[in-house]
């Protein structure tokens, strides 16, 4: 593994560097999510978005040494999935929304082009901070419980809603996770 940094020679991570290298692999996954959710062609967006997300939770495996295997990474994608749906029923809804608009000519295309990228970058943002304190806690793939991050979930999207201003004014963080980290 070309990161490992005891293949090259050089001393292991810090918990801050590890921290600060996961920390910028979620915001820059998060944006290459948004660039995916630009795709223009219904549902290929959502599997390109999956494709991001699924490479961003590999990189963070490495990150933090946690085994990584792709059907496993796909299994507990899915399962933060539905963790994070109960608490964002809207945001499924829109994401599902800006993709099967794209299909119609003009203004579905223009509806989603603004909306998909958002939500999708929010939505990984969110998945990347839930994968980085499980892994940081010692955590694996393999005993990752998505109800053990339910108060996080809710914290990390009202954090992803405030940067737009959307959490304070509403008095409500119950799940809207459309913003870019």
């Amino acid at each position: 593994m070309a990161n490992d940094p005891t293949e090259s020679g050089t001393a292991p991570l810090t918990e801050a560097e590890r921290e600060e290298q996961a920390s910028q692999v979620v915001d820059r996954f998060s944006l290459w999510s948004g660039a995916a959710g630009l795709v223009p062609i219904p549902i290929v967006d959502v599997a390109a978005i999956a494709g991001v997300q699924l490479q961003m939770l590999r990189r963070l495996s490495e990150i933090y040494g946690v085994p990584f295997v792709d059907n496993r990474g796909k299994s507990v994608l899915a399962a933060l999935a539905g963790a994070i749906i109960p608490h964002s029923t809207a945001t499924t809804a829109a994401m599902t929304f800006g993709s099967l608009i794209k299909g119609i000519p003009g203004i579905g295309t223009t509806v989603g082009a603004l909306t998909q990228p958002v939500i999708a970058a929010g939505v990984t943002f969110v998945i990347g901070k839930v994968f980085m304190k499980h892994f940081a806690s010692g955590g694996t793939l393999l005993d990752f419980d998505p109800p053990d991050y339910r108060e996080f979930i809710k914290e990390q999207q009202a954090k992803v809603a405030n940067k737009f201003g959307r959490g304070k004014s509403s008095g409500s963080t119950s799940g809207s996770t459309a913003g870019t980290p």
